[in-house]
């Protein structure tokens, strides 16, 4: 089920400007905050903007940006927990306490530092995001590496003159990576909801482009009088951060079973 409502958003996200029945920037002062209706679904935002195409467009922000995310992870960490594992002794010492000192940050605090040193923006907001998670890859491949890397065949390339970086790209990574995919599974839904909340405090993507968190945050204030409007942005983060957080449950279950067998 929760694969399923992940493919349909992403088959909402890609065919968005043909399934919108709005412009979601177009402003109509004549429709100010009008509950919903035939012709607005889930009705019209403060500007008078359809919240239903805004949610539409608002899957394509909110997914790039948390894969963008996902991906200044792997980019980051990778290669620092697969250095330090297979090295070992004062390189790993190193790169282990730049690790540390990152883990030590809450990462809402961290990614708010970090954004708030290169500027608001979806750019910004995605390695502020991947950076904060990139730690939790490292010390994870580290992990799987310093085990990969003492054994029989990894050894005997050493001795047959293999170089550290082939044997860290042939040998220790490709057998390591199956509890990092999983950890990437989980993680991409910490990042969307990261994404949404750097976007609710305006620090991520930013108007007029439509991002469920921006509208969870104009939502918010218009919650005494037009209450209904924090329904769908609220409804469309909480259903796909939990949808993420299942299919990671799943790819995990599913490792865990082939280790098994």
């Amino acid at each position: 089920m929760a694969l399923a409502f992940l493919v349909l958003l992403i088959l909402v996200a890609a065919l968005a400007p043909w399934i919108a029945p709005y412009d979601p920037n177009q402003q109509r002062l004549d429709r100010l905050l009008q509950p919903p209706s035939s012709s607005h679904w889930l009705g019209t935002d403060d500007t008078g903007r359809d919240i239903l195409s805004r949610i539409i467009f608002g899957a394509r922000l909110s997914l790039f940006g948390s894969c963008c995310a996902g991906l200044v992870a792997l980019v980051v960490g990778l290669p620092i927990g697969l250095i330090a594992g297979t090295l070992g002794g004062w390189v790993d010492a190193v790169l282990m306490r730049v690790v540390d000192a990152m883990l030590s940050f809450p990462a809402i605090i961290l990614a708010l530092a970090v954004v708030g040193a290169l500027g608001p923006g979806i750019v910004q907001a995605m390695a502020a995001i991947g950076l904060v998670y990139s730690p939790r890859l490292a010390r994870l491949l580290r992990a799987q590496a310093r085990s990969v890397s003492t054994k029989d065949y990894v050894e005997a390339a050493r001795l047959n003159g293999t170089s550290e970086i082939t044997i860290m790209i042939r040998h220790v990574l490709p057998n390591s990576m199956r509890p990092v995919v999983v950890q990437w599974f989980l993680m991409l839904s910490f990042a969307f909801l990261a994404e949404a909340g750097l976007s609710f405090l305006g620090l991520g993507i930013q108007p007029p482009d439509p991002s469920w968190g921006h509208m969870l945050s104009r939502a918010y204030r218009v919650m005494s009088t037009a209450g209904w409007q924090i329904v769908a942005p609220a409804a469309a983060i909480a259903l796909t951060v939990l949808s993420l957080n299942q299919v990671g449950d799943a790819v995990s279950r599913w490792f865990n079973k082939g280790v098994t067998d």
